[in-house]
């Protein structure tokens, strides 16, 4: 009797080695980090490390925040869950005082920022769907973006190797080339309802879209009835001297996603729309079990307040003006950076060799980095590093680099 098809052998995958029983899906670095302190973290040897990723753009307070921990703590005598079948006020401020500091007029919550991106493509497809025909549904990404590993997110996000194992993915969503000539014939079509894009591309290299550009999207998307979405999870909350990344050239999108820093460290993400867009959107539609919970609520309401705090946000902006200097004068001191970009205290920087090797040299060094591409290292140091603390970051990054 023949092997039925679900049944059959698979190809032999040569195994991961793996110290414990996580799945290995991470490529983890052979250190274990235990505490930190400021933007300091430190490893079960008691080594030290100047942390430049800060989680990945997400402990924008840094480690050991007091006021963090107070809030974390005041939350814990609130409810934790209760389900979204009830009103909880956390939440509701929260959305409140998001609506206050944006463009947005309605806000959703959600665990991450892969399910907020997923969720704000299903508004704009219903949304569409208000102001079109049904044929009007597509999704349109940008070269170079990264939005995700879940199916529709994955499917606008340019990374054929992280594609390839899971085709076919979700339909009626695309990558278009940057370029104004070409995105314009593809938003030319009826079938296109949302064009999204990361005001800075963060694993794409750190690529920062101008005004101009930005503008040109913007009254092309306007004109032909297509929603502009912005995925801010990464670049957004403070990270370029400005609360939110739209903030810094001044073009307002339809709906924009945060997540990373949202919470300090706790699992939250989040969907700001326009009353247009949220309209469309009817009980049923989408849902989380644990979106905008009161205890994560409560914790984002402090990590909001102080990320929004003007004094924190100027010190980005001037720290990050000395920071993006500083790399040109070591590219230019040591020969080893092709290219510096970025903006507030998120920066990229392109060396000769792959930045897989550069990154174990850091480490031995003291500094956590983060690649973004073959060549590209990220610099993504917590919103309350001091100039002090980036110096002793770059003085073991130019050792790293020789």
């Amino acid at each position: 009797m023949a092997t039925p098809a679900l049944m059959a052998t698979p190809p032999a995958v040569t195994p991961i080695a793996t110290p414990s029983a996580l799945l290995p899906v991470y490529k983890r670095a052979p250190i274990e980090l235990v505490r930190g302190e400021g933007i300091r973290v430190f490893d079960a040897d008691g080594r030290e490390y100047v942390d430049f990723t800060s989680g990945i753009a997400v402990n924008a307070l840094g480690y050991g925040d007091e006021g963090l921990r107070q809030a974390i703590h005041a939350a814990t005598d609130g409810l934790i869950h209760v389900s979204n079948l009830f009103r909880t006020s956390p939440g509701e401020k929260l959305a409140e005082r998001l609506v206050e500091l944006s463009f947005a007029d309605r806000v959703f919550f959600c665990n991450s920022g892969v399910e907020a991106n997923e969720g704000a493509f299903k508004f704009v497809r219903r949304w569409a769907r208000t102001v079109g025909s049904l044929a009007k549904h597509e999704i349109v990404g940008l070269r170079g973006s990264f939005h995700g590993r879940l199916f529709a997110s994955l499917a606008a996000t340019d990374r054929p190797a992280y594609r390839a194992p899971f085709r076919p993915l979700a339909g009626g969503v695309s990558i278009a080339e940057r370029d104004l000539e070409t995105l314009g014939k593809v938003l030319a079509a009826e079938t296109v309802a949302a064009l999204v894009i990361e005001p800075i591309q963060g694993e794409g290299g750190v690529r920062v879209f101008d005004a101009g550009y930005l503008r040109e999207l913007r009254a092309l998307t306007r004109e032909r009835r297509i929603a502009l979405m912005y995925d801010e999870i990464q670049c957004g909350l403070g990270r370029t001297g400005h609360l939110f990344a739209y903030e810094r050239v001044g073009v307002v999108p339809d709906i924009m996603t945060l997540a990373k820093p949202i919470a300090g460290g706790l699992p939250m993400g989040a969907i700001l729309m326009t009353e247009e867009i949220g309209a469309a959107i009817q009980p049923g539609d989408h849902g989380s079990t644990f979106g905008g919970g009161p205890f994560v609520a409560s914790v984002a309401r402090h990590v909001l307040d102080r990320v929004s705090d003007p004094k924190l946000l100027q010190s980005v902006r001037t720290q990050g003006e000395w920071l993006g200097a500083s790399l040109h004068e070591i590219a230019s001191r040591t020969g080893r950076i092709r290219e510096v970009r970025g903006t507030g205290f998120i920066w990229g920087i392109d060396v000769h060799e792959p930045a897989s090797e550069v990154v174990p040299r850091a480490r031995e060094e003291g500094l956590l980095l983060v690649g973004a591409g073959d060549h590209t290292l990220r610099i993504l140091p917590p919103l309350v590093a001091t100039q002090e603390d980036l110096g002793e970051g770059l003085r073991r990054l130019e050792r790293a680099l020789g």
